[in-house]
This record gives C-alpha cells, sequence and structure tokens, in this order.
C-alpha cells in the first residue's frame, strides 16, 4: 500500500533537536491514508502520528523496544499539537471511516495532549464512524472517559498490553503495568461505549521463537473477553533501544514471519486479530530467510482485511529451519539460532 506523507515545522521559537535519520526530532508529523477493517466491511483510513512532549512513561523508566520518543520534542505546545492536526485535514480532508490519533504516547495523557486540544480534536472527527486513540491504561479513567465520551460517541480506545503475562511484561518489555490494569482499563472503556483494541507484542527480549509463538496464543487468549479488536505487533529493532543493543551483540533475532502466520492462523476462530509487519522483510524487522518475505508479509496484510487464513498461500524451505530454530533454540543459552 502506498503511503502518501505531510511534513511540517513546528512553530515553537525553542531551540530545535537535531535531525535523526529521515525524521526531524520532534519537528516533523506524519500522516497517511490506508484501509482498514470495520464492522466486517474494507474501509478507507487515515493515520495520523503527531508530535508531542512524547511519552511520561518513557521519561520516566521507558519499554525496551520502543524508540518512538526519539520522535518527540519537549518544546511542543498545545497550538502546535493542535495546527498539525489542522494541517492534516485540510489536506486529506474528513472522507474517511476511520482515522488514527497516534503520538509518541498517550492521546489521553493531558501531560502529553492537553485537554483543550483533545476535546477539539474529538470534536472535529465526531462524525466519523471511528476514531482510534492509544494510551496507556492509567489514563482510561471514569473521568476522561466522561469528558471524552461527551466530545466523540464513536472512540476506541487502543493499549499496548504486549502480553497476557505479568512476569513477561514486566521483565522483558518494562511496560509498567498489569494484566488487571488493562482489564480496569477495558472495562471503563466499553462501560462507556467505547471499542478496545489491544496490542500484542510477538517476542520481546529474552525470549526464544517458542516462547514467543506459546505468549502471543495465550495472550490473545486472555486479551479477547475484553478487546473488539487484537492487533499483533511483531518486534522490530528500533534506535536507542534495549532491544538494538542486544541485536547489536547477536543476542537478539527480530520474529520469524511464519511465527506470525502460524498466530493469525491459530487464533482465527479466538478473536479478530490482525497484523501489519513495520519494517517486514529487514533485518531490522521481522523476517524469514528473505527469499520469502515479501510474499508473507503481502499475505500477512490481506489477511487482516479479510480474516481469513485462505490469504495464507506461501510456502519456501525455510519452513523446515524456522520448525528446527522452534524446536531447538531453548538449548542455545539465549542466542538466536540464526540470524
Amino acid at each position: 500500500m502506498k503511503k502518501q506523507l505531510v511534513a511540517r515545522e513546528h512553530m515553537t521559537q525553542k531551540p530545535k533537536p537535531k535531525m535523526r535519520g529521515s525524521r526531524a526530532r520532534g519537528n516533523t508529523q506524519f500522516a497517511w491514508t490506508g484501509s482498514d477493517l470495520l464492522n466486517g466491511e474494507i474501509v478507507p483510513s487515515l493515520t495520523m502520528v503527531l508530535t508531542t512532549k512524547g511519552c511520561s512513561w518513557a521519561r520516566r523508566d521507558g519499554c525496551t523496544m520502543c524508540g518512538y520518543n526519539v520522535n518527540s520534542n519537549p518544546y511542543v505546545q498545545a497550538p502546535d499539537i493542535q495546527k498539525q492536526f489542522n494541517q492534516v485535514i485540510a489536506h486529506y480532508g474528513k472522507a474517511f471511516k476511520i482515522v488514527k490519533l497516534f503520538t509518541s504516547g498517550s492521546f489521553l495523557d493531558k501531560e502529553e495532549v492537553p485537554i483543550d486540544v483533545r476535546d477539539t480534536i474529538l470534536s472535529e472527527l465526531k462524525d466519523m464512524p471511528k476514531v482510534i486513540v492509544e494510551s496507556r491504561p492509567e489514563y482510561v479513567t471514569p473521568e476522561i472517559c466522561d469528558d471524552i465520551a461527551r466530545t466523540n460517541e464513536h472512540v476506541e480506545v487502543a493499549i499496548g498490553l504486549e502480553t497476557s503475562s505479568d512476569r513477561i511484561r514486566n521483565n522483558c518489555v518494562n511496560k509498567g503495568f498489569s494484566f488487571g490494569d488493562f482489564i480496569r482499563a477495558s472495562e471503563t472503556a466499553i462501560a462507556h461505549d467505547f471499542t478496545v483494541k489491544a496490542y500484542l507484542l510477538l517476542k520481546p527480549p529474552f525470549m526464544t521463537e517458542r516462547e514467543a509463538l506459546e505468549d502471543a496464543l495465550q495472550s490473545v487468549r486472555d486479551a479477547a473477553p475484553y478487546a473488539d479488536t487484537i492487533s499483533l505487533n511483531l518486534c522490530n529493532v528500533q534506535k536507542g533501544t534495549l532491544v538494538e543493543a542486544l541485536w547489536k551483540k547477536g543476542l537478539y533475532r527480530p520474529p520469524w514471519l511464519w511465527t506470525a502466520v502460524e498466530v493469525l492462523k491459530r487464533m482465527q476462530e479466538t478473536a479478530t486479530v490482525i497484523c501489519d509487519p513495520v519494517g517486514g522483510g529487514s533485518r531490522r524487522g521481522p523476517h524469514n530467510c528473505g527469499k520469502c518475505d515479501r510474499k508473507v508479509v503481502t499475505e500477512i496484510k490481506e489477511f487482516s482485511l479479510s480474516q481469513n487464513s485462505a490469504s495464507f498461500t506461501a510456502s519456501c524451505t525455510d519452513q523446515m529451519l524456522w520448525e528446527f530454530v522452534l524446536e531447538f533454540e531453548e538449548f542455545s543459552y539465549g542466542a538466536p539460532l540464526v540470524p
């Protein structure tokens, strides 16, 4: 799917952070169009990533795999965020069924997105069938949900659960909350007639491929009663993270695409599970042998729209190697058997 890009400079008088990669750190904002599933129908969607001050948890501690906070800007003010949103809408319009409002952290955190900006943006989108916002569970409170329900009734709250295992979430991801916190936040959102999406992370650091597969399967089962949709996020190697440090030392390999396919196929009857393999086929992203990666990534995306496992037709000789890794990686003392 071809993505379109919009970038702008923030109108701030503060000194600007240096460039990092292809994106000015905290000084640009991205948006693109695509297709998503809504009530069994494939509909046009708009995604925007608003630059904010960044994730509050990242400033206090941070997750082992997340490098998104490098795109934040401590000098961003409320008018800057509003201007970013206004520019995206001016460029793309509102001819979409789904709008996704992403930041470097939590859209419902008033320290990241001030209340007046939050309410103005949600009010602008009140006629959209679905508006997806991301948030950590501590910001999904009855008071905040009351506020946004008065502004927009079509909100979906997306929460980065990562895994239903508190042990893995604390020790491998350092997420800073429990499965019980997720359940409370989900029930609060549902009580306000919002839908809920749970993000699960396939293969956090310090896990073998089989452990990652089994954890993802169990996490889908555990999260399904509390989420309308489950998004399987395949861990990739982001700059400045613990995952990158382990990867550079040969102590971490992103998940095999075959592992994601296995989860999607086996959980088809359990929940609506979608997946967009960011960086799929690259060394830093989820990958197989290289020869079959493009086809498998395409089929994963097709499944996410159809929810039909008939989408998966790819085969490759490296499947035997993947099965070998599942069987024997536990004996390699944490080192990946295949790069």
